[in-house]
């Protein structure tokens, strides 16, 4: 996820939000746009590998994004393409203590833990981390819960039937919008079931993630309409 952020509709029964959504300590207003800044804490990211791999050139990234007016900075320990294992406890070491250490180096920034294990997720929250992007749709069925136990927002991305780590192949959708909206819907009522806030659950159509370009410029078209 990258760019505005949209929040779920408020589910039947639950307090109006009036569409604002409230990450951390910051309440944002329907329509208003937010600038997700994205550090990879990998050796092997597909956008410049390794980049902000070592940790001081993860923290002036952070700092040079923040300073160039950025709302959220992500933070993602294991890269979306196939490729060697990194497994829950080496995606923790990864992300937890560097989460940590953005949350006392900038108190008030929003901080978002790219991950779809909740092992992960509860080690970020636990770490300061006000936002859970799942970027693998719902697929650790207990991420919901982690973010509703530490009042942490949560990504509901549509990926069509990937699982993490892969990449689409020949997927058709007879509607694809159809489809996103079906499937981060249904992550939201699931998640606001769990606990979580209404007005904390961004919805993502998450482009490429289980669609080809046709599919991501659709749902580009679908989501600005």
């Amino acid at each position: 996820m990258n760019g505005a952020v949209t929040p779920s509709p408020d589910s039947p029964g639950a307090p109006d939000s009036g569409g604002m959504l409230r990450l951390g300590k910051h309440a944002f207003p329907p329509g208003q746009p937010l600038i997700m800044a994205i550090v990879n804490r990998t050796p092997d990211s597909f956008f410049q590998p390794g980049l902000t791999w070592a940790e001081s050139a993860a923290f002036e990234r952070v700092d040079q994004a923040i300073a160039e007016g950025a709302d959220i900075i992500d933070v993602g320990g294991i890269p979306a393409a196939p490729g060697s294992e990194v497994d829950a406890a080496e995606e923790i070491h990864r992300i937890a203590g560097f989460i940590a250490a953005i949350r006392s180096r900038h108190p008030d920034i929003v901080i978002s833990a790219d991950t779809w294990r909740h092992q992960a997720g509860r080690a970020a929250c636990e770490a300061g981390a006000d936002l859970l992007n799942d970027s693998w749709g719902g697929f650790d069925g207990q991420l919901a819960d982690v973010a509703a136990e530490f009042g942490a927002g949560l990504v509901c991305a549509h990926v069509g039937h990937q699982r993490p780590r892969t990449r689409p192949f020949r997927v058709a959708y007879p509607d694809v919008m159809a489809d996103v909206l079906a499937q981060t819907l249904r992550q939201a009522q699931r998640a606001v079931a769990a606990g979580v806030q209404p007005d904390r659950i961004i919805l993502d159509p998450a482009h490429d993630f289980g669609k080809n370009t046709w599919h991501s410029l659709e749902v580009t078209r679908g989501s600005m309409s």
